[in-house]
């Protein structure tokens, strides 16, 4: 099960499902089943958002491949940095925005050099994978700098593509059907991360393909993972530079909704919105309120993956919970429509917060669910699918309000800029807690190294290391016939310290919540003189 990033990533991080979530397409409602001539556009944008989703999903996954080779949660912390160009995209997107050739096209000119580069990167990479990894000599670490350097690439590009397609959405469809924009975003994306974490995942499984598919090995590999998708897109951008047509910049509706404000006029509007007082109150809690959830989102999975808990079983559990991330989100949206949509954060921000607790409990009982021959039972994963369903209850709530009021104050006259500056925050929000979680985590266990033999080594266990902090003392302590046994586990230091820093926070954060959602609407307007 991916740490809930996302989208959430993480990292991936905070939750891999924030990665999903921190698209910022405005939702219109889609005019009816008749779609017109736009069919093969809306085709083309599903396309392009299940592409943007295989290097998301696909990066999902590394933390627990990673965990399945045992390095270091400090290590888990340096890769967690790959997930951050999705939070920091708002740095180069008016350049995107701006910049272009115009023979090519406005979207074109970046979508085609980005897709080819991240089929380019994907190809070189299936060619190193083993030696990346560690495959080749199980005495060789994983390269974790290397792998973090290669993922943050394709991630950054993935990031400029998305920025290229969100765009495109706005003027490649027809004006009553640009509503299906939203919908190819949610779609596709979803449809991409799922084939990149939960299809690779179970695939990459030997144990899985063996038991329930009936085969004699895995069914695929890292390596030939990365070349098919690798040349998917090589082949896919390759069709859109050839054969689909972009709409001449001077031919676009002056009244479009991606208006272009030049890469000056952005930044003023970006730096105009930041300066606004009431805007430091709402900054500061966007980058703070996820401090309570960090350990929970970001190191629970990988503790579940550490105890023996198949990482293809985990990717699985993600199946039911997909049908939740896409219907409660709706039902909460009810709640949201009115002049207080925040109030489901506040709600849920409490029951997350005391049920990291439960995820905590959910880790520290697993070893007692372990059989004989190292699987868990059915009953242990059902036990995980119903913790996670009520965990998603909380996510959500707090998602869909953050969400909605976003769209409430968020200034139509400046386009996406706006809600994409807010996202933008929201997003580092998640991942400098969850960075500082797993950087941290093995500082605040406890190990001992106890001397396995027997007296007559009296002289070979002096030299013992007293822990197994670091990577040398484990070693030493294994090599000397010693034993690391964890005193106590950082994971649950976390936990409890988290919660309370969670509930602290909760004294201020709620009550500036509360007060920052009764202003009106029109404190938030930006006042920006579009230069003719």
């Amino acid at each position: 099960m991916a740490n809930q990033r996302k989208r959430g990533t993480g990292g991936g991080s905070s939750s891999e499902a924030d990665s999903l979530m921190e698209k910022n397409v405005e939702y219109v409602e889609p005019g009816g089943n008749d779609v017109g001539g736009d069919g093969g556009n809306i085709a083309l944008l599903l396309l392009l958002y299940v592409l943007q989703g295989i290097p998301l999903g696909l990066a999902a996954s590394i933390p627990m491949i990673l965990q399945h080779r045992h390095v270091s949660y400090k290590d888990q912390a340096t890769f967690s940095l790959s997930f951050w160009p999705f939070s920091i995209k708002l740095l180069w997107a008016p350049l995107v925005d701006s910049v272009y050739l115009e023979s090519v096209g406005r979207r074109k000119s970046w979508l085609v050099p980005a897709q080819y580069l991240i089929g380019g990167f994907m190809l070189l990479l299936s060619m190193k994978t083993n030696m990346l990894f560690g495959d080749d000599d199980p005495t060789v670490p994983p390269n974790v700098p290397i792998i973090t350097s290669v993922f943050f690439a394709l991630n950054f590009l993935a990031a400029t593509q998305d920025i290229a397609v969100d765009g495109w959405a706005l003027t490649i469809l027809s004006r009553e059907n640009v509503g299906w924009a939203s919908t190819c975003n949610s779609v596709g994306q979803t449809a991409g991360y799922f084939l990149g974490f939960v299809v690779f995942l179970a695939l990459e499984s030997q144990d899985f393909c063996i038991n329930y598919l009936g085969q004699p090995d895995s069914l695929v590999t890292l390596s030939g993972f990365l070349y098919f998708w690798g040349v998917v897109f090589c082949l896919t951008t390759t069709g859109v530079w050839l054969f689909k047509s972009e709409a001449r910049v001077g031919k676009v509706d002056e009244k479009s909704a991606d208006p272009d404000f030049g890469l000056v006029g952005t930044y003023k509007i970006l730096g105009t919105i930041v300066t606004k007082p009431i805007m430091t109150s709402l900054i500061a809690v966007l980058l703070t309120c996820k401090i309570g959830f960090a350990a929970a989102d970001s190191l629970t999975a990988l503790k579940l993956t550490e105890y023996g808990v198949p990482k293809d079983r985990l990717a699985l559990l993600s199946i039911p919970l997909t049908p939740v991330q896409i219907f409660l989100p709706l039902y909460i949206s009810r709640h949201t429509s009115g002049p207080r949509p925040l109030s489901p954060f506040m709600y849920g921000y409490i029951f997350r917060l005391v049920f990291g607790l439960a995820l905590a409990g959910l880790v520290w009982y697993t070893p007692y669910f372990r059989l004989d021959d190292g699987s868990y039972p059915f009953h242990y994963y059902l036990i995980i699918v119903i913790i996670y369903l009520v965990h998603q209850v909380f996510v959500n709530c707090m998602f869909v309000g953050v969400m909605a009021f976003f769209a409430r104050i968020s200034d139509s006259t400046v386009g996406g800029t706006y809600m994409t500056l807010l996202n933008t925050f929201t997003n580092l929000g998640g991942n400098w807690p969850s960075w500082v979680a797993l950087r941290f985590v093995s500082e605040l266990t406890w190990t001992s190294c106890l001397p396995a033999a027997t007296v007559e080594n009296m002289e070979e266990q002096l030299h013992l290391p007293a822990t197994c902090y670091s990577e040398k003392d484990r070693q030493m302590c294994e090599g000397g016939g010693g034993v690391c046994e964890v005193l106590m586990d950082g994971y649950y230091i976390e936990s409890a310290v988290l919660v309370v820093v969670g509930l602290l926070w909760a004294r201020w954060g709620l009550p500036t919540v509360r007060r920052l959602q009764e202003l009106p609407v029109s404190a938030w307007a930006v006042k920006y003189q579009r230069t003719q």
